[in-house]
């Protein structure tokens, strides 16, 4: 069973971890385990100052790269890189289907709805929306292994590197269901989703920033865990 913390990088300021599919950024629900309350135990239990501050976020089911905050200052000031788009992010995905062009950009407007949890592209100049920008480039294309096998036939998928210009609520899993290639495992917008579990096929890959404290340029990458990669590795 693999640690459900795995720090990559530690020190007074800040904490680096690539957060594993499945585990909350932080969650109100009892019991379940989020990635505030296992680094304030991990503090803890080093008998060091547990305050954890969040700067950026990740969803549920996606794994990837991470920076926390370990004091106010530290928090403010990398909070001010996100919102400057100073915080640079990438990130691999998984998607059904091969894409026409093999690079391009991705512009739509995205309205929340909060009831739901979910958002969706929406007409420029509709009440609520922000606009929502992508890059992307296509690295491989594979078969996914699906339950479709079982009647000998595969989906054909694509692994595609994505850099966010803006971070709207699940941008990347609203964009590229609407251009036509959700991602795999994506139970929210992909209606083609096997029934079961299955992860989904979206991990922050890099993440770089400035030390909130000595200034310098800190940049760090994680390979993808999720069994969804194996097939495009």
């Amino acid at each position: 069973m693999k640690e459900q913390l795995q720090i990559i990088y530690e020190d007074e300021a800040v904490v680096v971890c690539h957060k594993l599919p499945g585990i909350p950024v932080q969650t109100p629900k009892a019991g379940q385990q989020d990635m505030v309350s296992l680094l304030r135990n991990y503090y803890t239990r080093k008998k060091e100052n547990n305050q954890v501050f969040i700067v950026h976020r990740l969803d549920q089911p996606v794994e990837g790269v991470m920076v926390f905050a370990r004091t106010k200052d530290a928090a403010a000031k990398l909070s001010r890189q996100v919102q400057e788009r100073q915080m640079d992010k990438q990130y691999l995905a998984v998607v059904q289907g091969i894409w026409e062009e093999k690079s391009g950009v991705l512009e739509n407007y995205l309205l929340r709805d909060g009831r739901t949890n979910t958002s969706k592209v929406v007409l420029k100049g509709t009440t609520g929306a922000k606009k929502a920008r992508l890059s992307y480039e296509v690295e491989a294309v594979s078969n996914e292994a699906s339950s479709d096998e079982e009647k000998g036939r595969k989906k054909e998928c694509s692994l595609v590197r994505i850099w966010l210009e803006t971070g709207r609520h699940h941008q990347i899993r609203v964009q590229m269901a609407h251009a036509g290639h959700p991602l795999v495992g994506d139970k929210k917008y992909n209606p083609g989703c096997a029934a079961g579990y299955q992860p989904i096929g979206l991990c922050s890959v890099k993440l770089s920033f400035m030390h909130p404290v000595t200034g310098k340029s800190m940049e760090f990458t994680v390979e993808p865990q999720g069994s969804v990669f194996q097939t495009l590795a």
